[in-house]
């Protein structure tokens, strides 16, 4: 319990004015969060509470998020709310699908309540698990990243600690509930977390876990010098609106000055061009940024690059201009 209350602590210490909330499943790991921060805000005196998140996903969830309620009310949490969330179909899956809503029903909570923060109860395990499903589907540094232990009002104090120090850290008399989509096969990060991890532990030596999350670590500060780099190069590239009538209203880039970034600054800066245009992160691929890429390094008078949501991308007066099929 000590390391958890110690993460907890720190990260309270770096949170502003306002009652900081927790994100609670009901799962061990954020069961032994909610306790920490129940402990740590008495402490130094700051208001705390809890959310929980119902998917309706699963038989008797509801009464499931009112059990999540009362024990986070019976830790001394002020205020405590249970959420029901509508799951909308997207692209992403039905994970990703469940995550985009819980993360809006969590975020309108936070405005709710003026909170300054939210704690997510991710482990240095579920770290490790979101690098090795990055590298399945073929992402970059940002991806391999993984989770940023801040980002806006979410924070994550325990992305350091193992999932087994954190489970040792629920308090005697409260009993977890497992969710059984983490043991269910057909889900991408429970074959990851039961099959693959294990796999490689077996094969590779102790320690792959850890190693895995340090790589995240690593490679997270390399991502954010490099879109910092990426933000300066298309704020320098930039030409403004097209006035001729092919590309009215789209936005300009010099290609001189894009040609004459590092690929990996420039991917970032095309990246960002298509999707202010409108075109959709989760549709937006690795393939797309390199056929726009080509029209700055392999020009030879193509017409141009169609991308999802109806945005082309063609190369005209010395300049690539970004905007919707007309």
């Amino acid at each position: 319990m000590l390391q958890v209350r110690r993460a907890v602590r720190a990260e309270l210490a770096h949170v502003g004015d306002g009652c900081v909330l927790v994100a609670c499943s009901g799962g061990a790991d954020s069961l032994a969060l909610a306790a920490a921060l129940a402990a740590e805000a008495r402490r130094v005196g700051v208001a705390a509470g809890g959310v929980t998140v119902d998917h309706g996903l699963q038989q008797d969830s509801a009464r499931r998020a009112r059990n999540v309620g009362a024990t986070l009310v019976a830790m001394g949490l002020d205020p405590v709310e249970s959420l029901h969330v509508r799951i909308a179909r997207g692209p992403s899956g039905p994970e990703g699908d469940a995550r985009r809503a819980r993360y809006s029903a969590l975020q309108a909570a936070a405005a709710r309540h003026r909170a300054a923060a939210v704690l997510l109860g991710h482990t240095l395990d579920d770290q490790a698990e979101t690098v090795l499903l990055g590298l399945a589907r073929g992402s970059g540094a940002r991806s391999l990243a993984g989770m940023a232990p801040r980002t806006g009002v979410f924070r994550r104090p325990l992305l350091r600690l193992s999932r087994r120090t954190v489970r040792a850290a629920v308090p005697d008399g409260v009993e977890p509930w497992e969710d059984p989509h983490n043991a269910d096969a057909a889900y991408a990060r429970a074959r990851v977390r039961h099959r693959v991890l294990p796999a490689l532990e077996a094969e590779l030596g102790p320690g792959m876990t850890e190693a895995l999350a340090r790589t995240a670590h690593l490679l997270r500060a390399d991502a954010d010098a490099l879109d910092t780099l990426a933000h300066e190069a298309k704020e320098a590239a930039t030409v403004g609106p097209a006035e001729h009538t092919a590309t009215a209203g789209s936005v300009g880039y010099d290609v001189t000055a894009l040609a004459s970034s590092p690929r990996a600054v420039r991917w970032r800066v095309l990246r960002a061009a298509a999707l202010e245009a409108g075109c959709g992160g989760s549709d937006l691929t690795a393939a797309h940024v390199e056929s726009i890429d080509a029209l700055i390094s392999e020009w030879h008078g193509q017409k141009g690059v169609d991308l999802p949501g109806a945005i082309r991308v063609t190369r005209s007066g010395g300049a690539l201009w970004f905007g919707r099929m007309t």
